[in-house]
């Protein structure tokens, strides 16, 4: 029976405090509480198109800014991968996506390699959705892919309204994670890396 692959993580400082449980194997089930409506939505759409089961409870300083809880969900997040992820043995490792949303077409690309970095290049002409400032999906990223440890690169190939230009980095991201994070039954109890050490 395989080992099921699902993580809390708990996260207080002065500024969030947010609980956190991802079920990798999921069926995309979402329950999404950060104070921040958009953020809610990203997150809900990740969590569908990933088919991870993600449970989201962030109370944060909103009333100053966004960028706490967008960041410190990123980091949280990704550190719920990583520990749900474990010894990575048999994972592809690697996964892309290529996601329409209307006008918009972003790709999204990373590598669960045990080393972070993230190039981001997804800027639209106008940055706000009433007052959440997509740039903070790139703040998101940041957190996210230092937490995991991984190599993630997203672009936006083009595209104009800035909810449409979230929402497929948000999806992309799902998906790229999705096939980065299954099994491949022909390396099973294999580490995929030459190194010997991910």
């Amino acid at each position: 029976m395989a080992q099921k692959r699902i993580a809390t993580i708990t996260r207080k400082t002065a500024e969030t405090d947010i609980t956190l449980t991802l079920d990798i194997d999921g069926s995309g089930k979402a329950k999404i509480d950060t104070g921040v409506p958009f953020f809610d939505h990203m997150l809900t759409l990740f969590a569908k198109h990933g088919l991870f089961d993600l449970d989201v409870t962030c109370k944060g300083d909103v009333e100053v800014d966004y960028h706490h809880t967008v960041e410190d969900t990123g980091i949280v997040l990704g550190e719920a991968f990583r520990a749900a992820l474990g010894d990575k043995l048999g994972i592809r490792r690697y996964g892309f996506f290529l996601l329409p949303m209307d006008e918009s077409l972003a790709r999204v690309v990373v590598d669960i390699g045990g080393r972070a970095h993230l190039v981001y290049d997804a800027n639209a002409p106008t940055m706000f959705v009433r007052d959440f400032n997509i740039i903070l999906v790139k703040e998101f990223c940041r957190a996210f892919s230092n937490a995991l440890a991984c190599n993630l690169h997203v672009k936006l190939e083009y595209g104009e309204e800035p909810h449409h230009v979230a929402e497929a980095v948000f999806k992309g991201l799902a998906r790229a994670l999705d096939a980065a994070t299954q099994t491949d039954s022909r390396a099973a109890g294999q580490l995929p890396s030459t190194k010997g050490k991910l």
